[in-house]
């Protein structure tokens, strides 16, 4: 596979470059695009970064995942009476920056790992003093803060540019037709909302997984600094290591090319309960209709038609929106 496209450092791509990069729909590192931005300055101590963060706080509390020190930050499924090896409080944010603050200079303290936090509703003002130009406008951050930490490879149903801003972040990713070598556990019974691969981060040559080997050949891993930021499009898989004592990246989640209110998410959670226990003739049958009207390999179904003539598969927001009501009134037995 090739090596990531690289931009930077520095600024390295305007709005609309970066816009027509991503229909590529394939990873870009941007180096020190997030150098400049006041939190990145602040995290040059910890103090001054929690003292920073905390200025903004609104006092809501969030979940925090605790790990005992034998796990090394690696938070995963585990014998737990809830099957994993970590477990959830509900802290606010003073509290978990002051319970990471110690883990970070005591290894023998639990670690601490807060995810996923809107800053609109934690750190109100935050984004608008942090604000990262390349994100398309409306488009606000997410906050992750921890003690060193291994996130299990998952995917994510949205496009997304995660920032640096204390500390370093490994990241190796897979393609997302690696999902078949990844050995993917349960879809509703997961850490944080996303499946994981069972494989990746296993001994290596671990027997249960003998397709993994494929996967692992075609892993691309990067290491980003503060101020580096990675662009990953929608369903790359990819496990993140924070390896410093103290963590804080920044993301942004938004989703590049919806036509409508419904994700493609949906389309397949449906389709798996209409077509997987089919005979396998009928299930190849399906394939091609899914292959012309859906992924449209070459091209529209009805090009051979005047575009007059498209009638309901005519590409336009009127149509999208009668093919979603002919759809939920069949789901409703109509």
């Amino acid at each position: 596979m090739s090596a990531l496209r690289e931009v930077g450092p520095g600024p390295g791509l305007d709005s609309a470059a970066f816009a027509e990069a991503r229909t590529a729909c394939v990873p870009i590192v941007l180096r020190g695009i997030a150098a400049a931005l006041p939190v990145t300055r602040a995290a040059a101590s910890l103090e001054a970064l929690c003292a920073y963060l905390l200025g903004f706080d609104a006092g809501e509390t969030a979940q925090a995942f605790v790990g005992d020190p034998a796990i090394g930050g690696r938070y995963a499924y585990g014998g737990g009476a809830d099957g994993f090896n970590f477990t959830r409080e509900t802290l606010g944010l003073p509290a978990a920056l002051a319970r990471i603050a110690l883990a970070a200079v005591d290894p023998g303290q639990p670690s601490v790992y807060c995810g996923s936090l809107p800053a609109e509703v934690h750190l109100p003002g935050f984004a608008e003093a942090n604000a990262v130009p390349l994100v398309p406008a409306g488009v606000l951050p997410r906050l992750w803060i921890g003690n060193a930490s291994t996130i299990a490879c998952h995917y994510d149903r949205f496009d997304n540019l995660a920032c640096v801003i204390a500390g370093e972040r490994r990241f190796t990713l897979y393609p997302p037709d690696a999902i078949g070598d990844l050995y993917v556990g349960p879809i509703d019974h997961t850490m944080a909302g996303q499946p994981v691969s069972l494989a990746a981060g296993s001994a290596p040559d671990d027997p249960r997984y003998p397709r993994f080997a494929r996967a692992a050949a075609r892993a691309q891993t990067v290491t980003l600094a503060p101020g580096d930021a990675l662009y990953l499009p929608k369903l790359w898989w990819h496990q993140v290591e924070a390896t410093a004592p103290f963590n804080l990246l920044m993301n942004y989640w938004w989703d590049d090319f919806a036509g409508g209110p419904d994700s493609p998410y949906t389309a397949l959670l449906l389709a798996m309960t209409t077509l997987a226990d089919r005979p396998p003739a009928e299930r190849a049958a399906w394939r091609a209709f899914f292959d012309h009207y859906a992924f449209r390999p070459e091209g529209h179904p009805l090009a051979h038609l005047p575009p007059e003539r498209h009638g309901i598969l005519a590409d336009t927001r009127e149509n999208r929106g009668r093919i979603r009501a002919f759809v939920m009134q069949l789901l409703r037995g109509g």
